[in-house]
């Protein structure tokens, strides 16, 4: 199975722009007494998980950092509510896109690099046409136009590793207090093949989260249903 990074299409035509944020979310960090690193991270999203039950929902509502022990306890709180194997960094976003849009969507859109959302019909097309593992969330934005675009954004599952080959030989580890992993993304980036999916024809990848791979499986729909909105650029795996 060979594997793409997907990116926007820079075409004029697609001027799409969702002014929106996520409803909650993690909290940033002080900085590590032991690392020094701070904040929070970004691309980390799981728009379908709905945080509206938890008694402490409104301490979601505030990114400003916290002791690091707080966000522990913030982040076991979410826990049960996120996807198996759910990734929760300082930073990461839940629940659905709320804000403005305007402009044209293809029937694939990326807001950023690690944001990927789909027309309503095209979603029922991809999965008609066999791709797998597609899970789209209803987002509330309102557009100033008579026929507003159904717009989904996928939740995407976390898998995938790089290969040692392209890793620096002398790669720090990660923080033993806070977890934080300095590593950089590698270019050019090769894949294991061994950690990628075979049933799951998109998602992010884990050591890299703001990057998006599709399977040829999927590649081959789009091309097929003539989707647009998307470009794809194949990564070696070894």
């Amino acid at each position: 199975m060979k594997f793409f990074h997907i990116e926007a299409d820079k075409a004029p035509r697609y001027t799409g722009n969702l002014d929106a944020g996520h409803k909650w979310g993690l909290p940033g960090v002080e900085p590590c007494p032991t690392c020094g690193v701070s904040g929070g991270v970004v691309g980390l999203q799981y728009p379908c998980v709905d945080l509206s039950s938890l008694s402490e929902r409104k301490k979601f509502d505030d990114p400003w950092p916290v002791p690091f022990e707080e966000f522990a306890r913030l982040r076991e709180l979410v826990r049960p509510l996120a996807p198996q194997g759910a990734m929760l960094e300082p930073g990461t976003r839940f629940g659905p896109l709320e804000g403005t849009g305007s402009g044209y969507f293809g029937q694939l859109f990326m807001q950023n690099p690690w944001s990927l959302y789909v027309r309503r019909e095209a979603l029922d097309r991809l999965s008609g046409d066999g791709v797998q593992g597609l899970q789209g969330c209803p987002i509330n934005v309102r557009f100033r136009v008579k026929r507003p675009p159904e717009l989904l954004a996928f939740q995407l599952e976390l898998h995938g590793r790089y290969h040692p080959d392209c890793l620096p030989p002398d790669r720090k580890q990660p923080c033993p207090t806070c977890e934080n992993d300095p590593l950089k993304r590698p270019d050019p980036m090769i894949l294991e093949a061994a950690s990628l999916p075979v049933n799951l024809d998109v998602f992010r990848l884990r050591q890299a989260w703001t990057v998006i791979i599709a399977s040829e499986r999927m590649v081959g729909a789009v091309q097929r249903l003539a989707l647009d909105g998307v470009i794809f650029r194949g990564l070696e795996t070894r």
